[in-house]
């Protein structure tokens, strides 16, 4: 259990920059220190060894943020899921065979895709009626 203790905390640690990350605030604070940035590395005459620091900068921040994009996308997902599979048993007319579904094999996906497409189209057919064989347009 204790090897998990730093992972829980780098987990808490990349959802916080993530919350972070997320507001408009941000979004204001990032716009700024660029504009800042290119102000004075206007009047600095464009320093090449500045430039490469700032690209080097920016990959590595976009890095992190694709790992923390990731996480949080992981998280979320994995949240819903749960909470889908929860109503999938909860509702005594679902189909369990759904629970867990998204680790099933292809073979299995296509296959329920079928079933589930040829269900739908059935409740779609209007019903004929046997005696005059027109179909029912109520």
């Amino acid at each position: 259990m204790e090897h998990r203790a730093p992972l829980r905390r780098i987990s808490k640690f990349l959802r916080w920059i993530s919350e972070a990350t997320s507001r408009a605030s941000a979004a204001v604070a990032v716009a700024l220190v660029l504009l800042v940035f290119l102000l004075i590395l206007g009047i600095e005459g464009f320093p090449t060894t500045w430039l490469t620091t700032f690209g080097a900068v920016a990959d590595v921040v976009t890095l992190i943020m694709l790992f923390v994009i990731q996480h949080t996308q992981s998280r979320h997902q994995l949240v819903l899921q749960l909470k889908l599979d929860e109503l999938i048993r909860a509702t005594p007319q679902a189909d369990d065979r759904a629970v867990k579904l998204e680790v099933a094999p292809d073979d299995e996906l296509i296959e329920r895709e079928r079933e589930q497409l040829a269900h739908h189209e059935s409740l779609r057919e209007p019903e004929i009626d046997n005696e005059s064989g027109y179909r029912d347009q109520s």
